[in-house]
């Protein structure tokens, strides 16, 4: 990549994939292999969107909470490469630790069902239908039906239960128990395939390899470089304007945010008004907050366990979950076995926010609240670790606010857009030929397979567009 992005640029390219988050990352390298000239244009100075990271001092963070399905593993091998696919570990310590139980599991099927069945007393043809009816949920059920409906139904009156199953679903993909069961459906029985897993040499290196492999086959990646507009001529996508420069090309793919694709980089003027009228009932999911803890060189941390999922709510409540003053957080703990060559310590909190509750602060009640986020989720860990304050190197904190700073996401989306967002991502295309899109919408996986996975849809989509020679 060059320091001057628009030098040696060509003038036209097969498509343009905007966004350098997992989804356009991995449409790209797909369109790349199929032999198409791609080009890829990221606003960061970094790729990897929400799957990212940052360094201070001799640490580096990886951003985000960062557990997934094993199909992840199936996922980078077919589309990246084996080497990729290799940095995929499992978690084995998954800890719960809230008022109505605490414990470590595997998070799999066969450890879920001894804890259902040993702990809560469920019956286990409860357990066993419960999981079966999960696992055979597919993208065309019927939406109809809640996750709250779902677990009511195998599990009556089991408050502790629902917990146990939704929360960390909801940290997973920002699912609450109002949305369709299937999108939660889906996501649990992948994790419960085999577990958690997660990328071991951290998000740097696992980006790094992807940039990489991307470099090899032909993917032009120019970073620091905003799209103000997407070009559409007689209902189709014809390029892109990039830091003010017009670049052609026969297909476009955004992977930014689902909205700010239709009213701001095409305009409302090129879609019918009934996918407009559509667009305008997606919801936005949910923003995050996260705070960055760094343990000094030379202190070290018992184990307690890989990722903890810990809250002072008495039960389950979405409400809580995103509040500006939540308890329900999860710790990703960092050994160094997680960074092969460093024996450094380091912790990420995640917890669910509101945009709006960061949104109008001033500066000086912005910095405020940064604080007493901080200093509310050390008192959290101190139970975990104690005298916590003692160890820490560094301390950050991001908000909604952070987040959307460097994604440009609306509102700091963590996860896009909510399930209805699907269809209207998939239905671009039929509106203005040549124009797709692809990321985090209503998935229903979780956020880093999901993302990826869709991103392998969309590149198959735009390779039958462009090998029917770009004609709708």
């Amino acid at each position: 990549m060059s320091q001057d992005w628009a030098k040696e640029i060509k003038l036209e390219y097969d498509v343009i994939v905007i966004g350098g988050g997992l989804a356009g990352l991995t449409c790209a390298n797909m369109l790349a292999k199929g032999g198409y000239s791609v080009l890829l244009l990221e606003q960061h100075s970094k790729l990897g969107g929400l799957a990212t990271w940052f360094k201070r001092k001799e640490h580096i963070f990886d951003v985000a909470l960062h557990g997934f399905p094993v199909g992840m593993i199936k996922t980078c091998r077919k589309y990246w490469s084996p080497e990729i696919a290799s940095m995929i570990v499992q978690l084995k310590g998954i800890r719960f630790d809230n008022p109505q139980f605490s414990f470590t599991t595997t998070y799999d099927r066969e450890d879920f069902t001894r804890i259902l069945e040993q702990r809560f007393k469920i019956p286990q043809e409860n357990i066993e239908a419960f999981f079966d009816t999960a696992r055979s949920m597919n993208f065309y059920d019927d939406p109809s039906m809640t996750t709250r409906q779902f677990l009511e139904e195998f599990f009556p009156g089991h408050d502790d239960v629902h917990r146990l199953l939704m929360e960390p679903i909801a940290y997973a993909n920002g699912s609450t128990p109002d949305d369709p069961a299937i999108t939660y459906g889906i996501v649990f029985s992948n994790f419960m395939s085999k577990g958690v897993y997660t990328v071991r040499g951290g998000t740097d290196q696992f980006i790094g390899k992807m940039q990489e492999e991307l470099l090899r086959n032909g993917v032009d990646i120019r970073t620091k470089c905003l799209v103000e507009k997407i070009v559409v001529k007689d209902r189709k996508a014809v390029g892109v304007i990039a830091n003010g420069n017009m670049i052609k090309s026969k297909a476009v793919v955004s992977n930014g945010n689902l909205l700010s694709t239709i009213h701001k980089l095409v305009g409302d003027e090129y879609f019918s008004q009934s996918f407009l009228k559509e667009a305008k009932k997606v919801r936005l999911n949910n923003s995050t907050c996260q705070v960055y803890i760094s343990i000094k060189k030379g202190e070290k941390i018992d184990y307690i366990g890989d990722l903890l999922f810990t809250s002072e709510a008495e039960k389950f409540d979405p409400q809580e979950l995103c509040s500006k003053n939540t308890t329900s957080r999860s710790f990703s703990i960092y050994y160094p076995q997680t960074r092969p060559g460093s024996d450094m310590y380091s912790i990420v909190a995640s917890a669910h926010a509101n945009y709006h509750d960061w949104a109008n602060l001033s500066e000086e009640e912005y910095r405020a609240s940064k604080e007493e986020l901080i200093q509310r989720t050390l008192d959290a860990l101190e139970k975990y670790v104690p005298k916590i304050r003692d160890k820490v190197d560094h301390l950050e904190a991001a908000t909604p606010r952070t987040f959307q700073r460097y994604t440009l996401h609306l509102n700091g989306a963590s996860f896009g857009t909510k399930f209805e967002g699907l269809k209207i991502s998939m239905g671009l295309s039929k509106e203005v030929a040549g124009l797709f899109h692809t990321g985090s919408v209503g998935i229903i996986m979780s956020g880093w397979l999901g993302a990826a996975n869709y991103g392998v849809i969309v590149a198959n989509d735009v390779d039958k567009f462009l090998s029917a020679g770009g004609v709708r």
